[in-house]
């Protein structure tokens, strides 16, 4: 590999979400499964990780601190033609009537609530790797 070249993971996921809690319980769930599990704190961080690494599916809370927020890095996965075949959850406590069709409409391939259900998630984590 030459210098400055990232290894492309296999089966890797990235966790895009400000809270710390949130980051480490999924990162728990998903390493326990063998996936390989990447972190980022924000939108910014996140959409660097994005470019270095191209994960094979990105979870994405919507509501990022900072200049970049999730609708952002959809956007911005969207438009690179790079990484814009890049799978994207939104994982999210907005679920508000409207919420799904929303995110779906900026870029977001589909949608989990919050609280996080166990289940749910790695149903959902699963569905995408048997694609």
């Amino acid at each position: 590999m030459s210098a400055g070249a990232e290894a492309v993971l296999v089966n890797t996921i990235l966790y895009i979400e400000d809270h710390y809690h949130n980051r480490r319980l999924v990162q728990k769930i998903l390493a326990a499964k063998g996936y390989n599990v990447l972190l980022a704190e924000d939108g910014v961080s996140g959409w660097e990780m994005i470019q270095r690494h191209q994960p094979d599916l990105v979870l994405l809370d919507i509501a990022l601190p900072g200049d970049m927020d999730g609708l952002d890095v959809a956007a911005r996965v969207r438009n690179d033609p790079h990484v814009r075949a890049t799978w994207i959850v939104a994982l999210t406590a907005s679920a508000m009537r409207g919420d799904r069709e929303r995110f779906l409409e900026h870029g977001c391939d589909d949608y989990l609530a919050k609280p996080i259900q166990v289940r749910e998630l790695l149903a959902k984590v699963e569905e995408f790797f048997d694609r």
